[in-house]
């Protein structure tokens, strides 16, 4: 008979201490590690796909010369023309104006295209819009030699007190603001 081991042990105690293992505190050290790492690296992930896809407009700033209009191209299909601005990451547009068509009734089926002054309105804005950057498909610089920016001069020259808006038509449409008039064939 062996008596070495003479020491009583517990019910339902090995003869292991029931102290952790150093080996157990380096696994969970090195699954908190793990843990830690991979959640940085998620959040750098995020951070340069927000700023490689356009979550920093700022950059776009140094591309609009600020001596030319800009049209500026939405979602929605609509085109406004203007001074546009980068602040903060927000477009700001001012000295706005649009294209406005109406059809005439001849049997040539012709459409007048009228470059509009923003302000005239029925809810009168004032002459600065704020564009979600979501908004805009894409916006570019525009020549002084376009027809857009001759219809402007012009516009300019010959109010140099800015737009008046007391020319009104029956209805809600005003034509105080009408720039200049363009017929095109459709």
């Amino acid at each position: 008979m062996d008596f070495q081991n003479t020491q009583p042990q517990a019910v339902g105690q090995s003869a292991r201490s029931a102290v952790p293992k150093q080996s157990d505190k380096n696994k969970l050290g090195r699954i908190t590690n793990v843990s830690l790492f991979g959640a940085v690296a998620v959040l750098l992930i995020a951070l340069v796909a927000f700023l490689g896809l356009g979550g920093n407009p700022g950059k776009e700033a140094k591309f609009i010369d600020s001596g030319k209009l800009q049209a500026v191209f939405l979602q929605t299909g609509q085109v406004y023309f203007g001074k546009l601005k980068i602040n903060d990451g927000s477009y700001v547009l001012s000295n706005i104006y649009y294209l406005q068509t109406s059809s005439s009734t001849t049997a040539t089926a012709s459409s007048n295209v009228s470059l509009v002054k923003l302000g005239c309105e029925l809810h009168e804005p004032y002459d600065q819009m704020v564009i979600n950057h979501s908004q805009i498909t894409f916006w570019e610089n525009l020549q002084d030699n376009g027809q857009v920016a001759k219809a402007v001069s012009t516009f300019v020259k010959n109010n140099p007190n800015g737009q008046k808006c007391t020319e009104q038509t029956t209805g809600a449409s005003t034509t105080g603001n009408t720039v200049q008039n363009a017929t095109t064939k459709q």
